[in-house]
């Protein structure tokens, strides 16, 4: 009797675990290099998993150091004087702007992924853009809906920006809202670089966005934001223990920062969940400088090993007008 009790708790308890599945659509064939997906296509994130919806399209400059070889690459000088990333020779890819679904933020393996910047140099204003994301073409997993109407993504802009077409293949289509936002924020949204790197099976994707000026008298400091994706494509667990930055200025500084993680967090890379995303921010008092630094990661048997973070230019396209903030 004690031991059909064991059994019949045992059954109870795997009962309340259990999750029913619920269909959300059905996915379609991925399109190739070259081929563009259209505004309104729904999506899955091929690493984060995420549902999400492409906004519009970015042509971004691909610094891929793994596809040079290392005996072309010039040396990099410690004092920051060469400009990183240009000795590369740079590859022109699909990158897409995306919203992410709030009910799947916090299940990812990501900073929920705010945009951020600042509008006129007289406004010290900082604006943010809640759930967007930067998607490469390999990261686009398309599916679709069988009701238009079903509203597939929660997002306060999906509405906004999005109406449903039935018999559209993709079942959404750009609202003028849309336009004329990407148009109003293109200056601060733009992706123009991304640089990569691959040592020891870990992968360093750096996206860096400049996001405006904010006067602090007597100067003025010049902000950027950088995305970081941290993939580990080995089978071999790993834990991020430490950052190490060196930031050069154009007025001539060089800082170096050292730190524990990295957002806070020290996030262990697996076979099951190979990748971390975050975003952070840095000030010059110069409108352009230079930046690069390593991380170090420990093995399950306690080894440590580093990875270069490519370096990457900041540049705050300054000959360019700037543009007046948009709202959300």
């Amino acid at each position: 009797m004690a031991k059909l009790r064991n059994v019949v708790c045992g059954f109870l308890q795997i009962r309340r675990h259990y999750a029913r599945l619920s269909e959300i659509g059905r996915f379609q064939e991925p399109k190739t290099s070259g081929n563009k997906y259209e505004p309104g296509q729904l999506f899955l994130h091929r690493i984060f998993g995420y549902r999400g919806v492409i906004l519009f399209t970015w042509t971004a400059r691909v610094y891929d150091r793994d596809k040079e070889t290392r005996e072309n690459e010039k040396s990099f000088d410690e004092s920051g004087s060469h400009n990183p990333g240009k000795e590369i020779k740079a590859e022109t890819q699909t990158y897409y702007q995306g919203l992410i679904d709030n009910r799947d933020s916090p299940f990812v393996r990501a900073q929920p992924e705010i945009v951020t910047f600042l509008g006129y140099e007289t406004d010290n204003a900082l604006y943010s853009i809640p759930g967007l994301d930067y998607i490469s073409q390999e990261d686009v997993l398309p599916f679709m809906v069988s009701d238009a109407f079903s509203r597939p993504i929660h997002h306060e802009l999906f509405d906004r920006f999005l109406y449903p077409e039935p018999g559209r293949v993709p079942s959404f289509a750009p609202r003028e809202a849309l336009h004329s936002w990407q148009e109003k924020n293109h200056k601060w949204l733009e992706l123009t670089d991304v640089h990569r790197e691959t040592t020891n099976n870990i992968r360093i994707t750096v996206m860096p966005f400049y996001m405006g000026t904010k006067n602090t008298l007597p100067a003025q400091d010049y902000w950027w934001r950088y995305c970081i994706r941290i993939e580990n494509l080995g089978q071999e667990t790993v834990q991020l223990r430490e950052r190490h930055w060196r930031i050069f200025s154009l007025s001539g500084t060089l800082e170096t920062v050292r730190g524990r993680g990295v957002a806070g967090q020290e996030p262990v890379l697996s076979p099951q969940q190979p990748a971390f995303q975050y975003s952070s921010h840095l000030s010059l008092q110069a409108p352009s400088g230079n930046m690069w630094g390593k991380y170090r990661f420990e093995r399950s048997d306690g080894s440590t090993f580093e990875t270069p973070i490519p370096p990457f230019a900041l540049d705050s396209r300054e000959e360019e007008t700037p543009d007046s903030p948009g709202t959300t």
